[in-house]
C-alpha cells in the first residue's frame, strides 16, 4: 500500500461528509461511498466495477440479474490503464466516470467513452510546459524514462518530435516496469542494467520522467541495485523533471528510504487548494474511531510501522499501534498533511456530481435560472464562490467546437479566425494600406501637398537664382536637395497600395537611394561653409577645396555606397510580396517581406550614420559668421531627422499590418517636411518678403565687424606709443578678410 495516495480517500470522505451536514445542498439525501483497490491488476479492477455495480456475488456484464445498487458515479482511476479497464464495464450501463489522472487526447475519446470526464487538463498542455522549460534554461541534451505502458509509450510519440522541432537532442529513451515482476533475477538484473547504463554515461543535461509513483520507485531501486554508492557517482547527477503524475511517495515498508538524489527536481503538478477545515479533519483522525474503513487499519500499521493487537499473537508492546498516532508526525513521502493537485480533484469531482444531482432534484425549484446556457445557482446553497470543471474551459486562442464538453479543440485554417464564441471559424479579411481607406488618403494629399511645396520653392529659387541669398547657398546643392526632397514626397506613394512585386522590388531601395542624396547635400552645405570660412586665413591650403568638385565629390561617394548596397540586397535576397496569417486574429496582412532583415538593417543604419554625421558639422559650424550661413537651420532641420527616424525604429518594430507601412510613410514624409522647412522657409521669407534684406553689402554680420573692430581697438589701446603701423596693419588685415571671405562665399 502507498500509505501517500490515502490522502485521496480522506479526500473523498471529506468531501462528503461536509456535503452530507448541508441539508441546503441536497435535502433529503444522504451520500454514501465505496472505495476499492484496483492493485494494478486487470482482474481486480473488473472484479471490483462488478461488485459496484451487483447486489448479488454473481455479476454477469450488461444483463439485470437483479436490483442494482444505487450508484450514481464512479471516480477514479489513477492512471489511464486502471481508468480504461473501469471504462469498459461502465460504459456499458452509461454510469459517469470521473477521473483524476491526466491522460492524452487519444486515451479521453469522447465517441469511444461517452461518459468519461476528467477533472484535470490532458497531456498537450504539460508537453509544450516542458518545451518551454528546457528552451528556458537551454537544456538541450535530455534523456527521457517513461512508464512501459500504452500511456508512456503515447507520451514518447508525441514528445520525441516536439524535442526536435525545437532543436533539443534526445539522449536516450527507456521504458519503466510498471509492475513488479521480477521473479527471475537473472532477467531482472539484465534489465536494470539495460536501463541504468544510458543514464550513467550519458552527459545529458536533464532527465524527464514520465509515469506514476511506482515508476520513479522503480528507478530509485534500480539505480540503488546497479550503483549502491550512487550518491558520490558525478555522472548521476542531473535535472529531474516529473511529469504531473509522479509523486515522490513511499510505503511503510520503505519508510528508511529518503529522495535525496531527487533533490531539486522540477514536477510539473495539478491545481490545488486547501478546503476549509480539512486540516482539522486529519488531525482529529484516530483508527478506532474509523468503523467500516477497512483500508484505515492496514494504512495505519504500514505508516506508523506498528500492528494492532491480536489475542492469538504475542508481540512486544513497542511494536504495537496504540491510535494515539497523529498524521502531522509522519514525513512527506509517507503521508502529506496539505491536499495534493490529485485529492482536490477527487475532492472536486464529488462537488462536480453533487451539482448534478442538485440540479436534477430541483429543476423545477425557483432558484434555478439560465443565464446564457449555463446554470447559476444561488452564492448561500455552496461552500464554494465558483466552481469549474477543466472539460468546461473555453477553446485555446485560434481553436473552435461546435459542441459543449469536448475533449479537444478544432483548429482553425490559417486563413480562418474562430467566432467570438469560439464555435465555428469564420475566414480572415485581407487588410493592406489602401488608397481608398481614410489613413490612406490622408497620407497620400500630405505627400502630395508637400510635393507641391517644394515644386514652389523650387521655381522661386530658380527665379531668383542670381540674387545674393541664392548664389551665397550654393546653388547647384539647392537644386539638387530640392529635387530629391521633391522625390522623397512622392516615393511613400509606393508604399501605399496592395503590394505586388513591382512595388515591393523599388519601394524600399529607391527611398533609401533617394535619402542618400538629400542627406549628403545637406551635408556638403555645412561642409562648404567651414572651408570657405577656412580658406580665408593667410595661406591657407583649404583655398583648393572652394568650388564644386568638393560639393560633387560628397554627394556622389555618398550615393554610390548606398546603390552598392540597395544592388547586393535586390540581387541577393529582394522584397517579395508576402501573406501574414499569424500575427492579426482576424485578418490576412498583405505585406513586403524585405527579403532579408540584415540588409534593411544595413540600409536603414548607413541612412542614420550620414544624419548624424550631418548633425556633427553642422553643430559645430553653427556660430560662423555670415548673414547667409546655413548651419543653425541646417542643424535644426538634422535634430528633427534624427528624432524621426529613432522614433521609427521601436515604433516600427512594435506595430503590425498597415500600421506598420503607416509609420514607415509618416516617418518618410516628416523627416523630409523638416529638411524642407527648417532649411528653405527663411531663405523663402527673406527672398518673398524682406527683398531689402537679399544684397550683397550686409552679407557680412554687423556684430563679426564689430567684434573685429574691439580687437583692434584692444591693440591699440594696449600700444598707445609708435604703434601706428601696428594699427595700420590689423585695419588692411580686417578689410582684406572681409573681402576675401565674400568672393569665396560668391564663387560657391
Amino acid at each position: 500500500m502507498i500509505t501517500k495516495f490515502y490522502q485521496h480517500v480522506l479526500a473523498l470522505e471529506f468531501a462528503i461528509n461536509e456535503i452530507n451536514k448541508n441539508p441546503k445542498i441536497v435535502p433529503n439525501v444522504t451520500l454514501g461511498f465505496h472505495i476499492y483497490d484496483s492493485y494494478y491488476d486487470m482482474r481486480t479492477t473488473y472484479r471490483a466495477m462488478l461488485d459496484l455495480l451487483c447486489k448479488l456475488h454473481r455479476s454477469v456484464p450488461n444483463y439485470e440479474c437483479n436490483a442494482h445498487k444505487n450508484l450514481m458515479a464512479v471516480i477514479g482511476g489513477f492512471n489511464s490503464e486502471v481508468s480504461l479497464h473501469m471504462a469498459d464495464i461502465l460504459s456499458l450501463y452509461k454510469i459517469p466516470q470521473l477521473t483524476y489522472g491526466s491522460f492524452a487526447p487519444e486515451v479521453r475519446d469522447e465517441k469511444k467513452i461517452p461518459s468519461f470526464y476528467s477533472m484535470v487538463p490532458n497531456e498537450a498542455h504539460q508537453n509544450i510546459g516542458i518545451i518551454r522549460l528546457l528552451l528556458h534554461f537551454q537544456w538541450t541534451w535530455v534523456g527521457l524514462f517513461a512508464v512501459d505502458d500504452d500511456s508512456g509509450e503515447h507520451f514518447l510519440k508525441v514528445l520525441e518530435p516536439l524535442l526536435s522541432q525545437n532543436g533539443i537532442c534526445l539522449a536516450f529513451m527507456q521504458n519503466i516496469p510498471n509492475k513488479h515482476n521480477w521473479e527471475d533475477l537473472y532477467y531482472a538484473s539484465d534489465r536494470f542494467l539495460e536501463i541504468y547504463l544510458p543514464l550513467a554515461e550519458s552527459k545529458a543535461n536533464a532527465c524527464i520522467v514520465y509515469g506514476d509513483s511506482m515508476v520513479l520507485i522503480t528507478l530509485y531501486i534500480i539505480i540503488f541495485f546497479c550503483n549502491p554508492n550512487y550518491k558520490e557517482n558525478a555522472s548521476l547527477r542531473k535535472v529531474w523533471i516529473m511529469t504531473a503524475q509522479v509523486d515522490f511517495a513511499l510505503t511503510g515498508l520503505q519508510r528508511a528510504w529518503d529522495f535525496q538524489f531527487f533533490h531539486g527536481t522540477i514536477s510539473f503538478t495539478i491545481h490545488s487548494d486547501e478546503p476549509l477545515g480539512f486540516q482539522n479533519f486529519l488531525q482529529d483522525i484516530k483508527p478506532y474511531q474509523q468503523q467500516g474503513n477497512s483500508f484505515l487499519k492496514e494504512f495505519w500499521e504500514q505508516a506508523f510501522d506498528c500492528f494492532y493487537p491480536n489475542p492469538q499473537e504475542t508481540r512486544d508492546t513497542s511494536e504495537t499501534c496504540t491510535g494515539e498516532e497523529r498524521l502531522k508526525s509522519l514525513s512527506w513521502p509517507v503521508f502529506e498533511m496539505s491536499m495534493t493537485g490529485h485529492s482536490y480533484s477527487i475532492y472536486n469531482a464529488v462537488y462536480a456530481i453533487v451539482q448534478a444531482i442538485h440540479v436534477l432534484y430541483s429543476s423545477r425549484s425557483s432558484h434555478r435560472a439560465m443565464i446564457n446556457g449555463k446554470i447559476k445557482e444561488r452564492q448561500d446553497l455552496w461552500p464554494w464562490q465558483t466552481f469549474c470543471c477543466y472539460d468546461c474551459v473555453p477553446c485555446p486562442e485560434m481553436q473552435t467546437s461546435s459542441q459543449k464538453d469536448m475533449d479537444d479543440c478544432i483548429k482553425c485554417q490559417s486563413d480562418q479566425y474562430p467566432t467570438k464564441n469560439q464555435d465555428g471559424c469564420l475566414s480572415k479579411t485581407i487588410s493592406f494600406l489602401s488608397f481608398e481607406e481614410p489613413l490612406g488618403i490622408s497620407l497620400a494629399s500630405i505627400a502630395v501637398s508637400l510635393a507641391f511645396i517644394t515644386i514652389n520653392v523650387l521655381g522661386i529659387f530658380i527665379k531668383y537664382k542670381d540674387t545674393p541669398i541664392v548664389k551665397a547657398n550654393n546653388r547647384s546643392l539647392t537644386y539638387i536637395l530640392l529635387i530629391a526632397l521633391l522625390l522623397c514626397f512622392l516615393s511613400s506613394l509606393l508604399f501605399l497600395g496592395k503590394p505586388e512585386k513591382v512595388t515591393c522590388f523599388l519601394r524600399q531601395s529607391v527611398f533609401s537611394m533617394i535619402f542618400s542624396v538629400a542627406i549628403p547635400c545637406v551635408l556638403a552645405k555645412t561642409i562648404t561653409v567651414v572651408v570657405a570660412f577656412m580658406a580665408t586665413n593667410p595661406g591657407s591650403s583649404m583655398r583648393k577645396w572652394v568650388g564644386k568638385r568638393l560639393n560633387i565629390s560628397v554627394v556622389l561617394s555618398c550615393f554610390i555606397i548606398q546603390a552598392c548596397i540597395s544592388v547586393v540586397w535586390l540581387t541577393t535576397t529582394p522584397p517579395f510580396p508576402d501573406f501574414d496569417t499569424l500575427s492579426l486574429a482576424e485578418h490576412i496582412i498583405v505585406q513586403c517581406n524585405e527579403g532579408s532583415v540584415l540588409m534593411f538593417c544595413i540600409v536603414l543604419g548607413y541612412m542614420g550614420l550620414l544624419s548624424i554625421m550631418s548633425l556633427t558639422v553642422a553643430f559645430l559650424a553653427r556660430k560662423l559668421p555670415d548673414s547667409f550661413n546655413e548651419a543653425k537651420f541646417i542643424t535644426f532641420s538634422m535634430l528633427i531627422f534624427c528624432s524621426v527616424w529613432l522614433s521609427f525604429v521601436p515604433t516600427y518594430m512594435t506595430t503590425k499590418g498597415k500600421y506598420m507601412v503607416a509609420v514607415e510613410i509618416f516617418s518618410i514624409l516628416v523627416s523630409s517636411a523638416g529638411l524642407l522647412s527648417c532649411i528653405f522657409s527663411p531663405k523663402c521669407y527673406i527672398i518673398m518678403l524682406r527683398p531689402e534684406l537679399n544684397r550683397k553689402e550686409i552679407k557680412t554680420k554687423k556684430d563679426d565687424i564689430e567684434k573685429v573692430q574691439s580687437e583692434v581697438e584692444k591693440q591699440r589701446s594696449e600700444h598707445v606709443h609708435g604703434l601706428d603701423s601696428q594699427r595700420n596693419y590689423y585695419e588692411t588685415l580686417l578689410e582684406k578678410k572681409k573681402n576675401d571671405f565674400e568672393e569665396n562665399i560668391g564663387e560657391l
